[in-house]
């Protein structure tokens, strides 16, 4: 789905008359959470609440409401077997007409949500590398792509993340903020024991994987007891990474097992964190009417 990694700004400027749709409450199971929501405009939609039923009666909703000019009503749905979404809890949805003002704190709240998102950083734009960063666009993060090779970031075509030319890659994770993730799969391995080496030394990592065989394996620990002096930061390290079960080396299979295992430990760090109650934006305009 687009919207997934497109601007909301591009969506606001195609789509100008949209109802915002937000999960307000939920009781027992339901698709989604409170921090849920998404625009509709009569032609399209941004983000999801969900999907299934719930989503099409709430789209149907604010589409009505768009084609007679009038406010959308608010929903209060029971997910049982009679919507055919047996879920089992109940949704509060409110639906509200976009306004200069709501529309303003959308795309503050939108920035924000983008700016907390967790980074990965991917060292090495070789095969494995490239694909890894593409199988990780599609995910809520902040993709970065770090090479010392000019030429191997130019070759790369994925789209929405970052690329970071630098001679000093290690340095790149001395500055990385806390619950970052690092992926090691560059052309030297002597590189690799370097960065890695800085990033296991960061106590606030979510995730340090090195791709590699038993051999690199047993090679970068006795470099860490050799060099560094400090072989316990080899117990942090995952090393091959997407795990030993599936025996194909192909760079899209260990991409896509490397990114949900990279997914994983970097929302489970993010939601230790502290986090503020989620304040609903439409609340205090929920009965402005709908104006084309």
């Amino acid at each position: 789905m687009r919207w997934a990694r497109e601007d909301i700004r591009d969506f606001l400027r195609r789509e100008p008359v949209s109802v915002l749709i937000e999960v307000e409450g939920v009781a027992g199971s339901t698709p989604r959470d409170t921090d849920a929501w998404m625009l509709v405009s009569e032609r399209a939609i941004f983000a999801t609440i969900g999907g299934g039923q719930l989503e099409h009666m709430a789209i149907d909703q604010a589409r009505r409401a768009l084609r007679l000019g009038v406010p959308a009503a608010s929903m209060n749905v029971p997910l049982g077997p009679e919507i055919g979404q047996c879920c089992g809890g109940r949704v509060n949805l409110s639906l509200t007409a976009l306004v200069p003002d709501l529309e303003s704190e959308l795309i503050a709240r939108s920035d924000r949500e983008m700016v907390a998102r967790p980074h990965v950083y991917v060292f090495g734009a070789g095969h494995v590398g490239d694909a890894l960063a593409l199988a990780l666009s599609l995910a809520p993060l902040r993709v970065v792509l770090v090479d010392t090779r000019e030429d191997e970031l130019a070759a790369s075509t994925v789209p929405h993340i970052e690329t970071c030319l630098t001679a000093i890659p290690e340095a790149v994770v001395h500055d990385a903020p806390a619950g970052s993730s690092f992926v090691i799969l560059t052309h030297d391995h002597a590189l690799d024991f370097l960065i890695a080496t800085e990033a296991l030394r960061r106590t606030d990592a979510a995730y340090v994987g090195m791709i590699g065989s038993a051999t690199k394996r047993a090679t970068f620990r006795s470099w860490l007891l050799r060099e560094v002096g400090q072989p316990e930061l080899f117990d942090n390290l995952i090393c091959p990474i997407g795990g030993t079960v599936v025996k194909d080396k192909r760079p899209a299979v260990i991409a896509t097992l490397a990114a949900a295992e990279i997914m994983t430990a970097a929302l489970t760090w993010s939601a230790k964190r502290t986090q503020a109650p989620s304040v609903s934006l439409g609340s205090s305009s929920s009965s402005l009417p709908i104006s084309r």
